[in-house]
C-alpha cells in the first residue's frame, strides 16, 4: 500500500524529525567505500570520549562474553570487525540522541522499555539461529519503531490519541493503517532511506511487521528475527492479558519458525530478561521496573491456559510429547550448526570448531585456514538474479565440502560469498596445494543460470597457526587469512595467497 501523500509531504517537511549524528554519518560514508580505511574510522570514534567508552565498556560486559579484554577502538575493529563496531556507533549515538526526545502524552518509557527489550532479542534470536549479522539485528530491533516518534513529531497530540485507542502494538499497526494511511514501520522506512542507511539495516527496519515480504533472501530472515524480536517486547510491556497472547505467539512463531519447544522458548524469554535488565544500564536508557520472565509466566499461566483453550490447543500424552520433544532438539541442533542456503556449518559452529582446535596449536599441532572469497559475486547477482547467486553458492559450497575429507575437518559459510576451510593438523607447506586444488576445482565449474552456463572463480587466502609463531588466537588465524584473501583480490583475482610476516 502506497504511504498518504500528505502524510508522506508532512514527514519530509517536519523541522524536527530525529537525525542521524554527524559521527555515525562520517562512519557510515567511510565504511561503504571501496577502499576501507580502518585507521581512519578508529581516530573519528575515538574523537569522541564518550562513544568510546561505551563501546569499549559494552564490547566487554558479559553481553559479548570475551575471554580477553579489548582496550581501544582500533583492537575493537580488528577483533569485532568493521561492521559489528559501525552498528555500534550507530546504535549508540543515534539511542543518545533519541533518548532525549520526550515530548508530553507519548509514552516514551513504555516505548524505549519495548525498543530496548526487542533489540536484545533480536540479537539473542539472531545468534540461538545463527545469523552472522547479530550486531545488525540489535539495531534493528532498537529502530524498528523508530516510526512512532517520527508520527509524534509530525501529528504531535493527534498520534497521542490514535496510540490511545490500541491496547497491543499489533492493534497500533491497524489502526494506524486504517487512521493515517500508512504504519508506523512504513515511516521508518521513510526515515532510514533519508538517513541513507545501508539496506542490511533499511530492509529489516522497513519490513520489521511483514517480513515474508522482504525482496532478499538473507535479509528476509532477518528481517523474521526482528520481528519475533517485537513480540518478544510485547512480553515484557503488555499488560496481564495481553502479555499472555505474546508469550503465547512467541512460542508458536519458535515453533513454526525455528522448530524450538515450549521449554526452549522459555529459556530464551528468560535469557531475553536477563540480558536486556545489563544492555539497558551500558544503554544508559530508563526501562522502568524489571520484571523476570519467571514472574510473567507465573501471572500469565490462568490466562495462557485460556488462550490455549481459546485457539483449540490439545496436551499430548507424555509419549507424544517425549517422541516430539526429540525430533524437535535435533531439528535444533542441525539448525543451530548450519548454513540454512549451502549446509556448510554456520558461523557460530565454525567459531567453536575454531576456539575448540586452536587449543592443540600449543601442544605442537599446526592449524591451517582457508578463506575463500567468490570473485565479482555482486555481479552474478545484478545480472541473473539472487536465485542465480543462490544457485553459485551452494555449487562452490558443493566443492568446499569435498575438500573436509577427515573427521575434524570444517567446511562453513563465514558470510555472505565469503567460506572457509578449517584443516586442523595440516602444516603451512601444502596448505596452498590444497587451496589451488579447490581453486581450479571451482573455476572447471559450469553453473546454470537461467538459459546460461556460467563459470565462476575464487580467490584464496590461507593462514597457519603453528605453535611460537605470530598468530596466537583464533581471531588472529582469521584476520591472516582475512588479508591474504585481500591480497589475492588485488593480485587479479583467482588465486592462492600465503600469510606470512614480513622480516623487520
Amino acid at each position: 500500500m502506497a504511504m498518504n501523500a500528505d502524510l508522506l509531504s508532512r514527514i519530509k517537511q517536519c523541522p524536527n524529525l530525529p537525525s542521524l549524528p554527524a559521527i555515525a554519518v562520517q562512519v557510515l560514508d567511510l565504511a561503504q567505500r571501496q577502499s576501507v580505511d580502518i585507521a581512519e574510522i578508529a581516530r573519528i570514534i575515538s574523537k569522541d570520549p564518550a562513544l568510546s567508552t561505551k563501546i569499549l565498556r559494552t564490547v566487554n560486559s558479559s553481553f559479548y562474553g570475551r575471554t580477553h579484554a579489548i582496550s581501544t577502538i582500533s583492537h575493537a575493529l580488528v577483533v569485532l570487525g568493521l561492521q559489528s563496531v559501525k552498528t555500534l556507533v550507530l546504535t549508540f549515538s543515534l539511542a543518545t540522541n533519541l533518548a532525549k526526545n520526550t515530548g508530553k502524552g507519548f509514552k516514551h518509557l513504555s516505548y524505549w522499555r519495548r525498543s530496548i527489550y526487542a533489540a536484545t532479542a533480536a540479537k539473542t534470536i539472531a545468534a540461538k539461529v545463527g545469523l552472522v549479522q547479530q550486531e545488525e539485528a540489535f539495531l534493528t530491533g532498537l529502530l524498528a519503531d523508530i516510526g512512532m516518534l517520527v508520527l509524534e513529531s509530525v501529528l504531535s497530540g493527534e498520534y497521542n490519541e490514535l496510540c490511545g485507542k490500541a491496547c497491543t502494538h499489533q492493534e497500533l499497526l491497524k489502526v494506524e493503517s486504517e487512521t493515517l494511511g500508512a504504519t508506523h514501520a512504513e515511516v521508518a522506512a521513510v526515515l532510514a532511506q533519508q538517513w541513507k542507511l545501508p539496506p542490511v539495516l533499511s530492509v529489516p527496519i522497513a519490513f520489521s511487521h511483514n517480513p515474508e515480504q522482504a525482496p532478499d533472501a538473507a535479509l528476509r530472515k532477518l528481517s523474521e528475527v526482528v520481528e519475533l524480536a517485537g513480540y518478544c517486547g510485547d512480553v515484557f510491556v503488555d499488560q496481564e492479558r495481553a502479555a499472555a497472547a505474546a508469550i503465547d505467539t512467541v512460542r508458536k512463531t519458535c515453533a513454526a519458525r525455528y522448530k524450538m519447544s515450549e521449554a526452549d522458548c522459555d529459556a530464551l524469554l528468560n535469557d531475553i530478561a536477563a540480558r536486556t535488565k545489563e544492555v539497558a544500564g551500558l544503554f544508559e536508557i530508563n526501562i522502568g521496573s524489571y520484571a523476570s520472565y519467571e514472574a510473567i509466566l507465573e501471572k500469565s499461566r490462568d490466562l495462557l491456559a485460556e488462550v490455549n483453550i481459546q485457539s483449540g490447543a490439545r496436551q499430548l500424552d507424555n509419549q507424544q510429547e517425549k517422541t516430539q520433544l526429540q525430533e524437535r532438539n535435533q531439528q535444533l541442533q542441525q539448525q543451530a550448526t548450519t548454513d540454512g542456503l549451502t549446509g556448510l556449518a554456520n558461523r557460530a559452529h565454525l567459531d567453536e570448531s575454531l576456539k575448540e582446535q586452536f587449543a592443540a596449536v600449543a601442544g605442537g599441532t599446526p592449524l591451517t585456514l582457508l578463506m575463500l572469497d567468490l570473485d565479482k559475486f555482486k555481479s552474478v547477482n545484478d545480472k541473473f538474479g539472487h536465485q542465480a547467486g543462490d544457485a553459485v553458492l551452494k555449487e562452490v559450497a558443493a566443492e568446499v565440502r569435498k575438500a573436509a575429507k577427515r573427521p575434524k575437518d570444517v567446511a562453513a559459510r563465514y558470510g555472505g560469498e565469503e567460506m572457509v576451510l578449517l584443516l586442523p593438523g595440516t602444516p603451512r607447506s601444502i596448505a596452498p596445494t590444497i587451496a589451488d586444488v579447490i581453486r581450479r576445482a571451482i573455476g572447471a565449474k559450469k553453473i546454470l543460470c537461467g538459459n546460461t552456463m556460467l563459470g565462476v572463480t575464487v580467490s584464496i587466502g590461507v593462514a597457519t597457526a603453528e605453535p611460537g609463531g605470530p598468530l596466537q588466537t583464533p581471531a588472529m588465524l582469521l584476520k591472516a587469512a582475512d588479508m591474504a584473501v585481500y591480497a589475492a583480490k588485488h593480485g587479479g583475482r583467482n588465486c592462492v595467497k600465503v600469510f606470512a610476516v614480513k622480516a623487520a
